[in-house]
C-alpha cells in the first residue's frame, strides 16, 4: 500500500473535524445583527460587506490546513476572505460568515484584540453565534445549497 499525501491525510482530517452544534438559544443581538445576511448568495453577500465597510472584498475558497476554516485579511481598500474549501458546503457558509463579522465588527484585527482585556475566547465566540444566527434558516430548513448549484449532502 502506499503511503497517504499530505493532501489525503488533511482530507481524512477534515472528515474527522467536529462540527459544533449549534446554539439552544440565539441570543437577540446576533438574530438583530445577522438578519440582514440570512439567505444571502455570495454576491450579494459581498456587495453588501462591501457597502457597509467601504473596502473591495472578494471570496477565495483554498485548501487550508486542517483546522482552519478561513481567514480573512485587509490590506488599504481590499480585503479577501479565505474559506477552506474541503469543508462541507454548510461549513464552507458558516466560515464565511464568522470571517464576515470579524470585517464588520472586529475592524482593528486579532492583534489589536488580542492586547485588549477583551477574551480571545469571548472574541471567537461572538463571530460563531453571528455565523449561526445568519445561517439558522439553511441549518433548520436542510437548505446547505451553494448558489453554483452545488448540492449539500448532511453534516
Amino acid at each position: 500500500m502506499l503511503p497517504k499525501t499530505s493532501r489525503e491525510e488533511e482530507v481524512e482530517d477534515l472528515l474527522e473535524e467536529q462540527y459544533p452544534e449549534p446554539p439552544a438559544r440565539l441570543p437577540e443581538w446576533a438574530v438583530s445583527e445577522a438578519a440582514e445576511w440570512r439567505l444571502l448568495d455570495d454576491f450579494d453577500i459581498l456587495a453588501k460587506a462591501e457597502e457597509r465597510t467601504g473596502l473591495s472584498l472578494d471570496i477565495k475558497r483554498v485548501a487550508l490546513p486542517s483546522g482552519v476554516w478561513g481567514i480573512h485579511l485587509v490590506r488599504g481598500e481590499r480585503g479577501r476572505i479565505f474559506i477552506n474549501s474541503m469543508l462541507p458546503l454548510l461549513w464552507r457558509r458558516f466560515a464565511l460568515f464568522h470571517e464576515l463579522y470579524h470585517l464588520l465588527y472586529h475592524t482593528k484585527g486579532a492583534r489589536f484584540w488580542s492586547r485588549s482585556f477583551v477574551s480571545m475566547e469571548s472574541f471567537e465566540n461572538r463571530a460563531d453565534t453571528f455565523a449561526w444566527a445568519a445561517l439558522w434558516p439553511e441549518w433548520e430548513e436542510g437548505q446547505y445549497r451553494d448558489w453554483d448549484g452545488e448540492e449539500s449532502w448532511p453534516c
